[in-house]
């Protein structure tokens, strides 16, 4: 079949790679109809190179129709139409029964000290072969494979695999009073989704985005954006203003560690991800700094006493916190990994309701055939040509 694989940093191509198979009992087979790439797919790309194998297939956002089931799958057949969550969770453990299926204790990988194994996603989770390929093995697929309708187009289901819980558990996250207010930071695919879906809460939303056609897209959704320009200081300022002199009750930060400035910092996590495992993983897990621009402005523009809501991709161990103005004005940070299986049935209703009051059909601005991939992550990762969100289809 054809996969889109990492060579080394900066590059991914498309590959011939043998046809996944049924390899336990609980797997299944998918044949994929649609494929995104996530702005974390990007980190892969350019930050994330001594975690990865050359050859490794990429992707964690798919969907598709079962062809083949293990002896021991009971609830799914062939035909059955299918979004597949990036994590990989048991459904049985103590923290899957609280809603934790990131932390699951049965596919936690312990040798790397993280949390749950995720597609596509490199060796510290588990180096399962990704989704961006003609066909997907599905782990544990009882658990882990959401079955949707057949009626509507692939794309009110597909962001069901990651961006859309994410940005809901983003939102949850972000503790937002009744009738509160709420800062966006950043409006790529999960920060467009944050914006409408604390809209449809009821909340005042505004949001800061340096790209235009990202602003223009949440204004068509009602969203009040204001422009990063080259002051940083003057945006905080303007919407402290807005939100009643005192800052947002809560904000959303889904830029993560791909915030704009720190170019020497940029530099360092570029040469990181082209060392070699052996140099570059130390380095990684002991000396890694991420641009904090995003985080820092979080913390400037909250109100005391508000929330903060950690949405985008941390990866550093070195980062500098403010420690004493978190302290000093009693602020609640909250964050991880989006617990998908936790939050897809919430969202199931929103997704197939006739008037799409997500906009799920609102996002996609390039939708290619899989062979396009290599060029698309460029285009994506440069945010050009308007680029905020692409589906692959194999």
């Amino acid at each position: 079949m054809k996969a889109l694989v990492w060579r080394s940093a900066m590059s991914v191509e498309i590959d011939d790679v043998p046809d996944p198979v049924i390899e336990e009992p609980t797997d299944a087979i998918i044949r994929v109809t649609s494929t995104a790439i996530c702005g974390s797919d990007l980190h892969l790309y350019d930050v994330m190179g001594p975690f990865l194998h050359k050859g490794d297939i990429l992707g964690h956002e798919t969907m598709g129709i079962v062809e083949e089931v293990g002896a021991d799958v009971r609830l799914l057949e062939p035909g059955d139409r299918v979004v597949i969550p990036f994590v990989i969770a048991c459904g049985e453990c103590y923290m899957c029964g609280i809603g934790l299926t990131t932390q699951c204790e049965t596919t936690q990988q312990r040798e790397h000290g993280t949390g749950a194994a995720l597609y596509g996603y490199t060796e510290m989770y588990g180096r399962i072969p990704g989704g961006q390929a003609e066909r997907l093995r599905v782990l544990r697929a009882d658990a882990n494979a959401i079955k949707v309708g057949r009626e509507l187009p692939d794309d009110r289901y597909l962001f069901l695999s990651d961006i859309l819980p994410t940005a809901w558990q983003g939102v949850d996250y972000a503790q937002v009073p009744v009738e509160g207010s709420v800062l966006v930071l950043g409006l790529g695919p999960v920060g467009q989704f944050a914006a409408r879906i604390a809209r449809h809460h009821g909340f005042e939303v505004v949001a800061v985005e340096p790209v235009p056609e990202r602003r223009a897209m949440a204004e068509r959704h009602g969203i009040e954006t204001f422009e990063l320009g080259d002051d940083p200081d003057a945006t905080v300022a303007a919407v402290i203003e807005r939100t009643d002199g005192r800052g947002p009750d809560s904000v959303i930060d889904a830029v993560g560690m791909e915030a704009h400035g720190a170019p020497f910092i940029s530099f360092a996590q570029r040469m990181v991800g082209m060392l070699p495992p052996a140099l570059g993983q130390p380095l990684a897990k002991r000396a890694g700094v991420d641009r904090l621009g995003a985080l820092m402005m979080a913390i400037d523009t909250v109100r005391r006493g508000g929330t903060i809501s950690l949405s985008g991709v941390y990866a550093g161990v070195a980062d500098p916190m403010p420690m004493l103005t978190l302290f000093d004005k009693q602020v609640t940070l909250r964050m991880g990994q989006c617990n998908v299986q936790r939050w897809a049935e919430r969202l199931m209703p929103l997704v197939e309701d006739p008037a799409d009051p997500l906009g799920t059909e609102d996002l996609v601005t390039h939708r290619v055939p899989l062979e396009r991939a290599p060029e698309m992550y460029e285009t994506f990762k440069e945010k050009r040509d308007g680029c905020i969100k692409v589906v692959l289809q194999p």
